[in-house]
């Protein structure tokens, strides 16, 4: 049984797939090289299932939408790439809004997001989305104490008129330790290739880290509602996190599991 356990890593180190994981400045043993097989044949078949699934919306016109909330650094946008990085382009959106504009300010708060909600056949990702206004926008002195009040009362009724228009809703929280975030952190300064992704909040994290907590609690309390549930994701590991992202999403849509693609 050991020779076979030996021969099963052997066997996967020297794949294509394990010898890039060796190879890569981020995998220092052959024990996190195997892991990383193990995780790219697992993160291949979910695919194969999204592609599945956006075939299913496109062939019955339905409308779905991914949020994904967590704190900086939690790993939103990592998640978000490997779920689409095989789907049809043509047929999904990824939507990260920037800081509203004076327009838009002056508008209802919801109103730029029901802009960006889906036609048919069509997924569209929330890196980031109208739940700014649960957490960092009071967190960082964006919004009033009353536009937070007006925003959480509301907040409900606008999910269940999305709901009841057709449109599937999946509600993702990445969640991740104050350590672990400290890491992240350190290493996006110290890459040139990432250190755009560094903004004044995320400056800030760290010293708001128990705001954030309180108002991500406020957040749960109020909106992880029976009709429309959050699922939170242990986020420390990148690579676990995503798999069970992609699972989630998998399993709160009734696509054809049998459909051909």
């Amino acid at each position: 049984m050991e020779n076979q356990n030996i021969s099963l890593i052997e066997k996967k180190l020297n794949s294509k797939k394990g010898l890039l994981a060796l190879l890569s400045k981020d995998i220092v043993s052959s024990e996190r090289a195997v892991r990383y097989v193990d995780y790219e044949k697992k993160l291949e078949k979910l695919q194969v299932e999204l592609i599945r699934l956006q075939t299913w919306a496109i062939n019955h016109n339905e409308r779905i939408i991914v949020i994904f909330e967590g704190r900086d650094a939690a790993g939103k946008g990592g998640a978000i790439r490997r779920i689409t990085e095989r789907i049809n382009p043509r047929h999904m959106r990824i939507v990260a809004l920037s800081k509203p504009t004076e327009d838009e300010q002056s508008q209802w708060y919801f109103q730029r997001y029901v802009q960006q909600l889906p036609k048919a056949g069509e997924m569209v990702f929330f890196d980031r989305s109208w739940y700014n206004r649960a957490v960092v926008e009071p967190v960082n002195g964006f919004c009033s104490e009353e536009e937070y009040q007006i925003f959480m009362n509301q907040v409900n009724d606008f999910e269940r008129m999305i709901k009841e228009s057709g449109i599937y809703l999946v509600k993702i929280y990445m969640s991740i330790s104050k350590k672990e975030q400290e890491k992240r952190f350190a290493e996006i300064k110290a890459d040139p290739l990432k250190q755009w992704k560094m903004t004044a909040v995320d400056e800030k994290a760290q010293e708001l880290w128990d705001d954030y907590t309180t108002y991500k609690k406020a957040m749960f309390s109020k909106t992880n509602t029976e009709t429309s549930p959050w699922k939170v994701i242990r986020a420390n590991r990148k690579t676990e996190a995503r798999i069970n992202a992609i699972n989630y999403i998998l399993k709160q849509i009734p696509y054809d599991k049998n459909l051909e693609v």
